[in-house]
C-alpha cells in the first residue's frame, strides 16, 4: 500500500510540473490549471490511503474530510462572486489561509515534538515553518485591506522600530532555546514565535505603499509555500514538499520580475521607499485636449494599425466586453488591433490577461510590452483604457519623476493617443502623466464602458 501511495505522490508531483508548464502559455493556461488540480485530487486521495494505512482515527479522518469539503464549496462561492477588480484581494485572502493552516500545524504538532527525546532536526522546521506561516496570514490580510482601501500606509519610526524588534525576537528566541538558556518548553517556545510572528507580518506589510502589493502578494505567496513545504517536511508528505517548493521558487522568481518591470529593488519595495516628487515638477500646468467620442470613432475608422492599452480602471469600468466587441468591430474593416500589456499592469500579475480572456479576446492580439516598444511609431491610433503610470514619459526623461527608470509602453511614440479617463486624477504612483500634454494625446472623459459603447455605436454608422 505504501507503494501505491508513493506512486500516487510522484503522479501528483508531475502533474503539478506539467501544469505549471502548461500555464506558460496562454493558450494552454486553462489546460495546465486543470492538470495541477487533477494532480492536488490524487495527492488528498493517496493521503487519505495513508491515513488509512497508520490506523488513523476514523472520527480524525470524518474530520478532515468535512473540512475540506466546506473549505471546497466555501472556496467556490466566493470565487464565483467575486469581481474582477476584487480578485487581487481574494488571491490575498487565499494566500493568507495557506498561510494560517500552517500556523495551525505548527501548533498542534508543537506539543507532540515537545514529548519524549528531542528531535532538534525536526523541531527547527517546525519552528521555520510556523513563522513562515504566520508571516504570510497576517501579512495577506494586511495586503487585503490594502488593496480594498480599508488599511492605510504606515512608514511611522513606531512600526519600523517594531519590527525590528520583532525580527529580532523571532531570530533570538529558537536560538536560546536550542542552546538551552531559554527556561521554557517547545511547546511554550512555539506558541510564543507563533504570536511574534503574527505580529510581524502586520508591520512587515504595513509601511509598504499600495502601489506595490502585487509585489508584496506575490512575495507572500511565495513564503506560503515555503511554509507549505517545510510542514511537508515535518510529515514526511511528498507531494507538500514538491508543492511548496514549486509555489516559493514561482513566487520569488515573479516578485523579482515584477521589481526588474519598475526598475525597483525588492529592498526598497519591502522598505516602503519611493522617491519623492518635485513640486515643481508635478504641478506643472499642461496643455489638455479633449476629444469627443465622435472625434475618436473618426480616428479609429481612419487608423490601419491600433493598439490598446488596458489599466486597472478598464477593470473598475467591466469594459473588457466592449473592448472585444470593438475589436471585432475594426477587424471587419481589416483594422489591426493589438492589446499590449504591461508587466504590472492591474492589481495582480495577469491581472489585464485575465480580464481579456474573460471578453474572449483571442490571445494572437495579445502583445507583450517589449514586443512592441520598437513598434510604436508605426500605429495610428492608441487607445489607452485605465492605464496611467505604465504610460508616463516621466519615466524615461524625467529623473526627479518617482517613477523614472521604470519600463514603460511607449505610447507618446504613435502618431495620435486618445486616453479615456474619468478625471484628472493621478495613477497609483501618484505622480502626474506628461502624456497627456503632448500634442499628438486627447483625453476622452467619461465612464470607460458608456464611452466605449459609444464609440462603437458611432462606428457601426460611418
Amino acid at each position: 500500500m505504501n507503494v501505491l501511495v508513493d506512486v500516487g505522490y510522484l503522479i501528483a508531483t508531475v502533474s503539478f510540473l506539467g501544469g505549471l508548464k502548461f500555464m506558460s502559455s496562454p493558450k494552454s493556461a486553462r489546460l495546465g490549471n486543470s492538470v495541477a488540480a487533477i494532480g492536488m485530487i490524487l495527492a488528498v486521495l493517496c493521503t487519505f490511503i495513508a491515513l488509512k494505512t497508520q490506523t488513523v482515527p476514523t472520527t480524525n479522518i470524518i474530520v478532515i474530510a468535512v473540512a475540506i469539503v466546506l473549505g471546497t464549496v466555501i472556496g467556490k462561492l466566493m470565487a464565483d462572486k467575486v469581481e474582477m477588480t476584487a480578485m487581487p484581494q481574494l488571491i490575498s485572502l487565499f494566500n493568507g489561509a495557506g498561510g494560517g493552516c500552517a500556523v495551525l500545524l505548527g501548533v498542534v504538532e508543537a506539543k507532540q515534538q515537545g514529548i519524549g527525546d528531542p528531535n532538534i532536526g525536526m523541531q527547527l522546521l517546525l519552528l521555520l515553518g510556523l513563522v513562515t506561516g504566520a508571516v504570510a496570514a497576517s501579512g495577506s490580510a494586511i495586503a487585503y485591506g490594502k488593496l480594498a482601501g480599508k488599511t492605510k500606509d504606515n512608514k511611522g519610526a513606531a512600526v519600523v522600530f517594531g519590527s525590528r524588534i520583532l525580527l529580532g525576537l523571532i531570530l533570538l528566541l529558537p536560538l536560546l532555546y536550542f542552546v538551552g538558556l531559554l527556561p521554557i518548553s517547545f511547546e511554550s517556545t512555539a506558541y510564543a514565535l507563533a504570536i511574534i510572528a503574527l505580529v510581524y507580518g502586520v508591520v512587515f506589510v504595513l509601511p509598504i505603499g499600495g502601489a506595490d502589493m502585487p509585489v508584496v502578494i506575490s512575495l507572500l505567496n511565495s513564503i506560503t509555500g515555503i511554509a507549505t513545504a517545510l510542514a511537508g517536511f515535518v510529515y514526511g508528505n511528498k507531494a507538500m514538499i514538491s508543492g511548496g517548493i514549486f509555489v516559493g521558487a514561482a513566487g520569488i522568481l515573479l516578485t523579482l520580475l515584477m521589481c526588474k518591470a519598475m526598475n525597483r529593488s525588492l529592498i526598497k519595495v519591502l522598505a516602503g521607499k519611493f522617491k519623492k516628487t518635485k513640486a515643481s515638477a508635478d504641478t506643472e500646468v499642461q496643455n489638455i485636449k479633449e476629444i469627443t467620442v465622435s472625434e475618436t470613432a473618426m480616428q479609429l475608422s481612419f487608423a490601419s494599425k491600433i493598439a490598446i492599452i488596458p489599466g486597472y480602471g478598464l477593470a473598475v469600468a467591466q469594459a473588457q466586453h466592449l473592448c472585444g466587441q470593438l475589436q471585432q468591430l475594426l477587424a471587419k474593416r481589416e483594422t489591426q488591433v493589438d492589446f499590449i500589456i504591461h508587466p504590472v499592469a492591474g492589481r495582480m500579475p495577469g491581472h489585464m490577461n485575465v480580464l481579456l480572456a474573460e471578453a474572449n479576446i483571442d490571445y494572437e492580439h495579445l502583445k507583450e510590452m517589449d514586443e512592441v516598444n520598437s513598434d510604436m511609431a508605426h500605429y495610428d491610433t492608441v487607445l489607452i483604457i485605465g492605464a496611467n503610470d505604465v504610460v508616463n514619459p516621466a519615466a524615461e526623461n524625467n529623473p526627479d519623476s518617482p517613477i523614472f527608470g521604470m519600463p514603460i509602453v511607449k505610447a507618446y511614440q504613435s502618431k495620435q493617443v486618445v486616453v479615456m479617463k474619468r478625471g484628472m486624477s493621478k495613477g497609483y504612483a501618484g505622480v502626474s502623466n506628461d502624456l497627456f500634454g503632448m500634442d499628438n494625446c486627447s483625453l476622452l472623459f467619461g465612464d470607460a464602458k458608456d464611452s466605449l459603447q459609444n464609440i462603437i455605436n458611432q462606428l457601426k454608422l460611418i
